[in-house]
């Protein structure tokens, strides 16, 4: 993969991200909410509608995770689009080293709490979010100090 496709690629799939960040942020206040209570009964398997966005607790950390996943996007955007662009080197670090942490953590965390197929749909952002990265074609440079 050429360096001006990953960038292609991490954009497509940061405005994806930033897409259900957004999703998950009108699902508190428009008929979405539906949806989103599919959904959260999606990642704790089986669809028995068990869980919903029907309490205060779910509402207000479904804002918090829409406020920090839509943020985690914009600066993977300036990542990419102000450092990856003129620094692959540096931007693919700060790229890996960011989308790995939040991989670790919400995939761990879905895990211990059931949420296994959570953690399947994690394994499918963190491929798309790092592969343009790994499979660069065209050979960095390195600074030689």
């Amino acid at each position: 993969m050429t360096h001006d496709k990953s960038i292609k690629s991490l954009k497509i799939t940061i405005i994806a991200s930033a897409g259900f960040a957004l999703f998950m942020f009108a699902s508190l206040f428009t008929p979405l909410r539906e949806v989103m209570s599919f959904f959260l009964d999606l990642v704790h398997m089986p669809l028995d509608g068990a869980q919903n966005l029907s309490r205060d607790t779910e509402e207000v950390l479904t804002a918090i995770s829409a406020g920090i996943f839509f943020g985690f996007c914009v600066l993977l955007w300036q990542v990419t689009t102000e450092v990856y662009v003129k620094d692959p080197l540096l931007g693919r670090r700060m790229i890996l080293s960011s989308v790995i942490a939040w991989y670790v953590i919400d995939t761990t965390g879905s895990l211990i709490v059931g949420a296994w197929m959570n953690g399947i749909l994690n394994t499918v952002f963190l491929i798309a979010l790092i592969s343009p990265v790994l499979r660069q074609q065209e050979k960095l440079q390195v600074d030689m100090v």
